[in-house]
């Protein structure tokens, strides 16, 4: 929760959002070994055989079961491979910011554009110097202000570890998990610098290697910027305790903060802010309002039956060079795929190749897979 602006913003919603904030009659907080737990959540006793107006197997509710086995240590050491904000995860390695610029352009920019820039859909990666961006993290678009927060990593995020593990288990987006740690360093040393972020001191040039002891030094701009604190061994007890504050959010009666708001939750009327201005207008290509549907032009024929799921699902890599797919529209790029003949084709559309998941990771029926290789053809004479 970032908290320059939670309770304003919580206030407002909570109270539009009416009971379904509120415990229903009879319910009660949940423990796990003792203690309140911190998510919310409630139990509802089982009263004649009904909870609230709800009929139940009371019998159901005594059964004891028994939900597969224990994971042993290898299985319990293959998934735990997220990196924590104290360096628990994070191997050894070592990569440029030059390095990292080129695979980056090599394996990112398909995606998230030149120099981290974003868009299609796609997240940017930087909004400029990082340590300028985190200021406009308290901007509301109210009283004539249009500049809304910037969240970007470098502006954003409280702590880099989850850069490092998210590119490395999730990217790139058509390979996960095919980057070296090397690779990753490299490439989260190129992210660090597009975000003019400094490591004790020092900013980071082409020349600039970042190694396990360097990132861990690296302290972002919103460290501080949201609560409760939930690194360290109290993070547990931080997080139960602001939740169970329930003024921390808002939902407090005046009179008795240690209950859930029913009524009486304000004093006077909330101040309900008001958005100001047009709001954002320089899109480009400009928004349409318009709400029929585009004219057919004279002649035109039925669209292709693959082109929707080929836009939804395969664009991403075959709309350009750099994925290493054979690219929609090249004609030389599919009369090589087509040597060996259409069947051959749809067998590595089905089943994968190389670099390709299977059905690119789709769920699509093998049939609609074929369409969308039909319909790349038809780009590419």
């Amino acid at each position: 929760m970032f908290k320059s602006y939670r309770k304003a913003i919580l206030s407002v919603a909570l109270l539009a959002a009416g009971t379904t904030v509120l415990f229903a009659e009879g319910a009660s907080r949940t423990y796990a070994n003792g203690k309140k737990v911190i998510d919310g959540g409630v139990t509802y006793p089982v009263k004649n055989g009904m909870t609230s107006l709800y009929h139940v197997n009371e019998e159901a509710h005594k059964a004891h079961f028994k939900l597969g086995r224990p994971a042993t240590p290898d299985e319990i050491k293959a998934w735990d491979i997220d990196v924590m904000p104290d360096g628990t995860g994070l191997p050894e390695g070592h990569g440029t910011v030059e390095e990292g610029d080129e695979i980056y352009e090599e394996k990112c920019a398909a995606c998230h554009f030149d120099f981290g820039a974003g868009g299609a859909g796609y997240p940017a990666l930087q909004k400029g110097n990082a340590y300028e961006g985190q200021k406009s993290l308290t901007n509301q678009r109210v009283d004539g202000n249009d500049e809304g927060p910037i969240r970007v990593f470098g502006t954003y995020w409280p702590r880099a570890s989850t850069l490092w593990w998210y590119i490395k288990t999730g990217m790139p987006h058509p390979h996960p998990m095919s980057l070296t740690d090397n690779e990753v360093y490299a490439l989260c040393a190129y992210i660090i610098s597009l975000n003019e972020l400094k490591i004790d001191g020092e900013e980071l040039d082409e020349e600039y290697e970042l190694n396990r002891e360097k990132f861990l030094k690296l302290e972002m701009p919103n460290k501080d910027g949201f609560v409760p604190k939930i690194d360290g061994k109290n993070g547990l007890e931080n997080t139960r305790k602001f939740f169970n504050d329930f003024t921390n959010y808002g939902i407090a009666p005046l009179k008795d903060p240690k209950k859930r708001c029913m009524k009486n939750c304000f004093k006077g009327k909330p101040k309900l802010a008001r958005i100001s201005g047009s709001g954002i207008s320089d899109y480009i290509p400009p928004i349409s309002n318009k709400k029929e549907l585009p004219k057919k032009k004279e002649g035109a024929g039925a669209e292709h039956p693959g082109k929707k799921a080929y836009e939804a699902s395969c664009a991403v890599c075959h709309a350009t060079d750099a994925m290493g797919a054979p690219v929609v529209g090249n004609k030389k790029d599919w009369e090589k795929r087509l040597a060996n003949g259409i069947e051959k084709v749809y067998h590595n559309a089905i089943h994968g190749i190389n670099g390709m998941p299977p059905k690119g990771g789709t769920s699509l029926p093998d049939d609609k897979i074929k369409e969308v290789v039909d319909y790349m053809i038809s780009q590419s004479k």
